[in-house]
């Protein structure tokens, strides 16, 4: 269980995120040459370099996006143009991309960066470039809800690159793409002119994924533990019946990968912080708020409880809960995990991106909800996390290495992930989802402690002037 700090405060953690931002510019600049435009997407780190891995490309705007999250940290304004330069010349191919449900992923890091930053006055407006973004935007978003599979009750999901019967829990954070094209006022239109509301397409695929990819210790679920997420979800494709569950990087279907919880925590925790932006009116159509925000802070509130009870003391967990190589380690959840251990690999990734999860519920809680004893629990949780990634052993101080953030795992059961001389299981290397992730929770927590405007994907509110 997370040991927590409950005196660690944003501001306690500026000092390494000064650290944290420097070293960042490098990495940026390191992997530009390595990786430059026409060169596949760099994936993940193997002796320190970045390499690609062909499966599909969903990284791509972590690269770029990175730059912008550096702008915005920092106000260096190299990195501004090297990610809009980057994005314009580089990204289009991801908007139309109808073989994956990355699209939160790769284009809301980059183009929906880009119009965040304008929204909240850090870059000058520029009405066609921020009409540029937005129509970029709201294409993203479309083409991701039209990945749409049926279930047996009439609603649905974005469906996986595995085919239609695979429901990935990792998708509820690529649903900020669908998010955003609402929020801009698009709709996905069908055969004969029918409008799909991108809302409805949000709220069904978050509802089917905390129904069948979180469990909750009852109905269904009774056998099984509150807040453990599954990676995939199948279903018969011919009537939409539920089937089983199944998992492609994690353990078994039985255990917990670690990174697809995280998933979980940030996806559940920020569509719940964008629901309060939206009207009664509009989600009075889509089921309600009250019941829209339940099934959300639920999920919310069950995957961030059992990251905290499952992860060693310091915040960083093992790839796998049920990995079965914990079964060497000495209670390796009542101390630090020891990323150079001869069992099992940690994944600094799932903790880089939890971090956010656990911060945003907490913040949501304290400052929507008036919950303050459990929204702290949950802020305190996340800063003991980006405390631990933000110094040795997990952050990258040297040079010579292209990432940020060490000991991510990318497919424990493909074998991607590179294993040093003299060691038994992958350590030491990085990945750009856990490095960009990374840089989000840095960004986070610093303008908390800079007392900026909160940070969220959705931007400040749009008044009729500025939109």
């Amino acid at each position: 269980m997370i040991e927590l700090d409950k005196k660690l405060t944003p501001q306690d953690l500026l000092p390494k995120l000064a650290r944290f931002w420097s070293r960042s510019a490098e990495c940026i600049e390191a992997i530009e040459k390595s990786c430059p435009p026409g060169s596949a997407s760099p994936v993940f780190t193997v002796k320190g370099q970045y390499t690609a891995k062909g499966w599909t490309e969903w990284t791509q705007g972590f690269q770029y996006g990175s730059a912008l999250l550096q702008f915005d940290a920092t106000g260096d304004e190299r990195f501004l143009k090297l990610g809009r330069e980057r994005t314009v010349s580089i990204m289009a191919s991801h908007l139309t991309h109808v073989g994956v449900h990355d699209h939160g992923f790769n284009n809301v890091s980059t183009y929906g960066n880009l119009w965040r930053l304008m929204g909240e006055g850090r870059v000058e407006e520029d009405p066609w470039q921020r009409r540029f973004y937005e129509l970029a935007i709201k294409t993203s978003g479309a083409v991701q809800a039209a990945r749409w599979a049926r279930t047996s009750d009439g609603t649905g999901y974005i469906y996986s690159f595995n085919g239609p019967q695979s429901l990935f829990v990792d998708t509820i954070r690529s649903c900020r793409a669908l998010a955003l094209a609402h929020q801009l006022g698009h709709a996905l239109m069908g055969e004969r002119d029918e409008r799909i509301s991108l809302l409805g397409r949000l709220v069904e695929h978050a509802s089917n994924t905390a129904r069948y990819n979180v469990y909750y210790g009852e109905e269904r679920d009774a056998y099984d533990v509150r807040g453990r997420t599954v990676h995939e979800s199948v279903f018969n494709t011919n009537n939409g019946d539920y089937r089983c569950p199944s998992t492609q990087q994690g353990y078994s279907p039985f255990s917990t990968w670690t990174r697809g919880l995280a998933w979980a925590m940030v996806g559940f925790a920020e569509q719940v912080e964008w629901l309060s932006t939206r009207s009664d009116d509009e989600l009075a159509a889509v089921g309600g708020r009250g019941a829209i925000e339940a099934m959300l802070l639920k999920a919310a509130r069950a995957t961030c409880d059992f990251y905290i009870e499952n992860t060693p003391a310091c915040g960083i967990p093992y790839w796998d809960t049920g990995a079965p190589g914990l079964a060497h380690l000495r209670k390796p959840l009542d101390r630090p995990a020891d990323p150079h251990n001869e069992h099992e690999p940690v994944d600094s990734s799932a903790a880089a991106i939890a971090a956010q999860g656990l911060l945003r519920l907490g913040h949501y809680l304290v400052h929507d909800k008036g919950e303050t004893k459990a929204g702290v629990h949950y802020v305190q949780s996340g800063l003991t996390v980006l405390d631990t990634l933000l110094d040795e052993p997990y952050l990258s101080t040297n040079s010579k290495h292209e990432g940020l953030i060490l000991h991510s795992v990318y497919h424990r059961p493909n074998g991607w992930d590179y294993v040093p001389p003299g060691r038994k299981v992958p350590c030491g290397e990085s990945s750009m989802w856990g490095d960009y992730h990374a840089r989000e929770a840095a960004l986070y927590v610093q303008r908390l402690a800079e007392g900026a405007p909160y940070y969220t994907f959705f931007g400040p509110p749009q008044t009729e002037e500025s939109a």
